[in-house]
């Protein structure tokens, strides 16, 4: 049979499944006896990430798992041979494969992998592995007025952390294929505006005079006729707390009530806390539903999911907020996204504190490492950038259902050095700008060739385990990690709240920095002038070129711009 190239990318699960496929086989012909029984097969297989495991092996099926497929763990010479002749779309090409003490080993054949990955740009790898359809509108309940719009200095920071991962979560969902909407929509010239700009949020806004009565009185009017609506034999039931009032007595003539508990029992919903009861409809209610109406009706696609970022405090409330709408005649999917409080020890800080806090260490940090040239308009962005990220991977670095600690005091400072978050990350981003500007200047002074086409190199030379793990734990897994937050949009059954893993960006950019740190500080990549090293030297280019791209695709996601030189 003729051997053509399959031109998908390559990608880490679907390798998975075809190890899993030829493991198993059929399973009449490879299992021992017919009471067997057999693990799933996502469970069967293994991807490694340390360097210390990748020097001898890319994939393990543990000896356990052999052990419930064939008597005594023996693999058969025809499952032997399927495994290593694996191939299949996306599945990453084998060069070898043996049982050993701690199970079935197999190694990628790393050479035709980095040709594969990077003789074509890698921008296969940047961008996720499919495009989704829908619409999302992000409901940030810390914007809405209560009565008044927010202030920076009313901004608690757990509250922040919700505006930021909803920021997060657009660009996300953006990448991915769908519409976003934000909502609230704010007014142009507010200080919260100004606030969220410094740290690159872009959320949308209205003229200072613009109004919304329209679309109040008409959510107003659909609550009224609503069938959820108490009628007044009903009226002295308890109304449900979490921010609603209750009417004293003697007041309940005119007060609209709606019974939220019937509206989420009869419609079938799950999830929601069954003490929210019967709740007193006020103005501020009908005005974020006003703004949710506003939002969608922006959508142009059948498949509209509203999905509400709120702090832990909130939850309550904005729960009595979705069954409003619902009880208003909304259909929308709606999902919860609860974010864990932000403490901070020993102090209390609102949300323009903290950031006035950082932004001064990082001035001071700034100052102590490069001297008198932090000044003028470059440094002023630069800081305002480092700064940005210092707050966004402090706040989203972690799970968001989970508490989040701050050091805030004073003398903490922010460091320019170390593993430390966002810092880190825009340093070693940074770091790869300042090398391709030192291999251009290279080229100017006729040091170094321009870079060949990716089919003129030789991709045999990347031998450096460093080289292997950024390419098999950063640049192969990306596209799949970009495409989890979609995923679990979709998941049905899983009740109000959805849990997304919002801080593997993050996570995923500072562990690339460490390995990056670790690989440059270890390999000289702009070697000697010599004609017999250029290979080398342009397949470490190629290499770094796309982990620059990945930096800049992954920094995209938090609405950071790279920083070229520090």
């Amino acid at each position: 049979m003729e051997n053509i190239e399959d031109p998908s990318p390559l990608r880490i699960t679907p390798t998975v499944r075809a190890l899993s496929s030829a493991l198993r086989g059929k399973r009449d012909s490879d299992r021992g006896n017919g009471d067997r029984v057999f693990p799933e097969p996502e469970k069967l297989w293994f991807k490694e990430s340390s360097a210390k495991n990748l020097r001898n092996r890319d994939f393990l099926s543990p000896t356990t798992m052999l052990n419930t497929l064939y008597a005594d763990g023996q693999v058969p010479p025809v499952v032997m041979s399927r495994v290593l002749s694996l191939h299949g779309s996306g599945v990453l090409p084998v060069a070898g494969g043996e049982v050993m003490g701690e199970g079935l080993r197999v190694r990628v054949d790393r050479a035709a992998a980095f040709r594969t990955v990077l003789a074509d740009g890698a921008t296969e790898y940047l961008k996720p592995s499919s495009q989704r359809q829908g619409c999302v509108v992000l409901n940030c309940p810390a914007l809405h007025p209560r009565p008044n719009t927010p202030t920076p200095d009313t901004l608690g920071l757990g509250q922040l952390r919700t505006v930021l991962l909803a920021d997060h979560m657009g660009a996300l969902l953006r990448r991915q294929g769908f519409t976003v909407f934000f909502c609230p929509t704010l007014p142009k010239d507010s200080d919260i505006s100004a606030f969220l700009r410094a740290l690159g949020v872009d959320w949308p806004t209205a003229p200072a005079n613009w109004t919304n009565e329209e679309r109040e009185e008409k959510i107003q009017e659909a609550l009224e006729s609503s069938p959820y609506r108490e009628k007044e034999m009903e009226r002295g039931r308890r109304t449900s707390g979490g921010g609603v009032r209750s009417a004293e007595e003697g007041e309940d003539e005119g007060v609209l009530r709606v019974n939220l508990k019937r509206a989420f029992q009869e419609e079938g919903l799950l999830g929601y806390d069954p003490s929210l009861g019967t709740c007193t409809v006020h103005r501020d209610s009908v005005s974020h539903l006003a703004q949710l109406d506003l939002s969608t009706s922006d959508c142009k696609v059948a498949i509209v999911t509203a999905l509400h970022v709120t702090s832990c405090q909130d939850e309550f409330r904005q729960q009595q907020i979705a069954m409003l709408w619902r009880a208003s005649g909304a259909k929308h999917t709606q999902r919860h996204l609860v974010c864990g409080p932000v403490k901070t020890p020993g102090s209390h800080l609102t949300a323009a504190q903290y950031l006035q806090l950082r932004r001064g260490q990082m001035k001071e940090a700034s100052e102590m490492k490069y001297g008198d040239q932090v000044e003028g308009q470059t440094w002023d962005d630069i800081i305002k950038v480092m700064t940005s990220a210092t707050v966004r991977f402090e706040l989203l670095s972690t799970v968001h259902t989970s508490p989040v600690t701050l050091d805030v005091q004073k003398e903490g400072g922010v460091s320019t050095k170390g593993p430390r978050g966002g810092v880190f990350v825009m340093y070693n981003c940074a770091r790869l700008h300042t090398l391709f500007d030192s291999y251009e200047r290279g080229v100017d002074k006729g040091l170094y060739p321009e870079i060949p086409e990716g089919s003129q190199l030789d991709f045999s030379s990347l031998k450096e385990e460093g080289e292997w793990l950024l390419l098999f734990n950063y640049l192969v897994p990306f596209s799949e990690l970009l495409d989890q937050s979609g995923q679990a949009l979709d998941c049905e059954g899983g009740g109000a709240r959805v849990n997304i893993k919002t801080e593997q960006i993050c996570k995923f950019l500072v562990s690339l920095s460490k390995d990056f740190s670790s690989y440059y500080n270890r390999v000289h990549v702009l070697g000697e002038p010599l004609p017999h090293l250029f290979n080398q030297m342009f397949c470490r280019l190629y290499l770094l070129r796309a982990l620059r791209e990945l930096y800049h695709s992954a920094l995209d996601t938090l609405n950071l711009p790279p920083i070229r030189q520090l």
